[in-house]
This record gives C-alpha cells, sequence and structure tokens, in this order.
C-alpha cells in the first residue's frame, strides 16, 4: 500500500491545486511554500505546515515538488532539503525544467541513493483541484510504481514516457504549441479589429470555429472577459518554458523560429509588467 504521508512543498497555481486535490483524497500532508499565507487554505483542510523546506521533508519517503525553475529547485531541493533525506526517499518533481538538467537532477540524486520520480503535468489549477491533470512520467518504472497512486489522485492520465527528459520535452512541447496558439489568436485579434470587425464576435466566432482547439477555447474565453488575474498560465513563465526549449531543441541543431518569434512577444509582455497575468493578456499587447 502506497505511503498516505507526504511533503508537498511549492504551492503557487498548480502546486496549491495538487496539495488540495491529495489532502482531499486523504493523503497527509506536510507542506512549505515561501509566502506561507498560500497555506491557509490546506492547513484548515487538515495539512500540517513547516517553517523550512527541510523541515517539511524531513522523515517522508515521498517529497512532491512544484517549483517554478530550475534555480528554484537548484536552492530547494539540493541546497535544503537533499541532506535531510533517507536513502532511498522518492522526490516526485513536477517543475517544469529542461531535459537537460532533468536528467543531470537524477543523476546527481542517485549518487545520493535518492530516486527521482519526472512527473511532468498539464493542465490548469482547476484541473489539478479535481485530480484530471495528465501527468507524464520518466524514470525508473519501478519508482513510478510505488508513487503512481499519489499521480493518479492528480491525475486522470499518468504516461510513462522513457529516461529522465523525456516528460520534461513533452511537457515543453505541449507548451510550445500552447504559446503559439495564443499567439496566433493574438494576431489574428489585431488584424481583424484593425479591419473594422467587432473584437468580441470575432473571438467568439474564432472560438466556435473547427480552426480553434480546446486550449484556443479557453483563452479566447479569457480574452473575451479580459479576465487575466489570477493567472491559469502566467506569462513569465510561458516565456521561460518556450526559451527553455528553444535552447534544448538547438542542442540538436533544430531551429525553431515560429516559436522564437512567439518567445519574443511573451518576453515584450513581462517586461512591460505583465508577466504575471494569464498568457491571454498577449492579446492587449497586440492591440
Amino acid at each position: 500500500m502506497t505511503n498516505r504521508q507526504l511533503a508537498f512543498i511549492g504551492l503557487g497555481n498548480m502546486g496549491g491545486g495538487m496539495a488540495g486535490r491529495l489532502v482531499e483524497s486523504g493523503y497527509a500532508l506536510t507542506v512549505y511554500n515561501r509566502t506561507a499565507s498560500k497555506a491557509a487554505a490546506l492547513v484548515a483542510a487538515g495539512a500540517k505546515l513547516a517553517d523550512a523546506p527541510e523541515r517539511a521533508a524531513a522523515g517522508h519517503g515521498i517529497v512532491m515538488l512544484s517549483l517554478s525553475d530550475e534555480k528554484a529547485v537548484e536552492e530547494i531541493l539540493f541546497g535544503r532539503v537533499v541532506p535531510v533525506l533517507a536513502p532511498g526517499t522518492v522526490i516526485v518533481d513536477t517543475s517544469t525544467v529542461s531535459p537537460a538538467y532533468a536528467r543531470e537532477a537524477a543523476t546527481r540524486l542517485a549518487d545520493k541513493g535518492l530516486r527521482r520520480v519526472e512527473a511532468c503535468v498539464v493542465g490548469n489549477p482547476l484541473q489539478a483541484r479535481k485530480g484530471e491533470l495528465r501527468v507524464y512520467v520518466s524514470g525508473d518504472p519501478e519508482d513510478l510504481y510505488e508513487v503512481r497512486p499519489v499521480l493518479e489522485e492528480i491525475g486522470s492520465e499518468v504516461t510513462h514516457v522513457g529516461a529522465p527528459g523525456n516528460a520534461a520535452a513533452m511537457k515543453l512541447i505541449l507548451n510550445l504549441l500552447l504559446g503559439a496558439q495564443v499567439a496566433s489568436l493574438a494576431e489574428a485579434v489585431a488584424y481583424g479589429t484593425a479591419a473594422g470587425l467587432d473584437r468580441d464576435q470575432l473571438i467568439g466566432v474564432v472560438s466556435q470555429s473547427g480552426f480553434s482547439s480546446m486550449v484556443m477555447r479557453f483563452r479566447a474565453h479569457l480574452m473575451l472577459k479580459r479576465s487575466y488575474e489570477p493567472a491559469f498560465f502566467r506569462s513569465e513563465l510561458m516565456e521561460k518554458d518556450i526559451r527553455i526549449a528553444i535552447e534544448a531543441a538547438a542542442e540538436y541543431g533544430t531551429r525553431m523560429p515560429v516559436l522564437d518569434l512567439v518567445r519574443e512577444q511573451f518576453a515584450s509582455v513581462v517586461a512591460e509588467g505583465d508577466g504575471n497575468k494569464d498568457a491571454a493578456v498577449l492579446v492587449e499587447h497586440r492591440s
């Protein structure tokens, strides 16, 4: 039977949703977040709040991470958490990092007798809270078997995609397609409104057409409402993910000129102070 006690570190939009789902499902969580107030609802639901990541992780056989980038993983996991973990501990890392960093992290943890399950999640915070994420996993199948019940609580689909780094690559590819669709919709709206079309009617027509998709309809809905906060996927994270994907692709000699232009657009959104707003806010920067 899977250990029903675990540590959860990082309670941002996605992390908070996943942790909430696990608490609701009967898991005993010890949680940590840099901004402790984000843990209030979890504590009220029965989670235990730690005042440091190492104190959240100590004594647990499973530690889940949901951190924003490689720098955060380096500081929190390797700088503070790893020294307190017992050999054999499984780190389930849902953070979006580069494939190269994922492979490196797996090797470094293995050298210390620790196990890393790379669990890249696809979806939004609402889906996280409902246990409806898609989870792409890399690493040792035996380690996945051990934590699969946990992952099945947060995801309606758990798919093993091979060796370390593969799940990260899969997640980045999906985010590339998301960024490209948001950018193309924003450009289409800019052209349509300049041509005299009603903005909201245009967005509605595109959203309901055969040229749309689930993610495009979702972002179109946000554009119609001009509702970009709280963000479902922050623009600064979109820029970060596209950037590391482009860098990873370059290692194989694969050029991505379309996505490079998309990255530049999101970089402009961040530079203009809207990095914390949902990626759909790009439409406001093209008007």
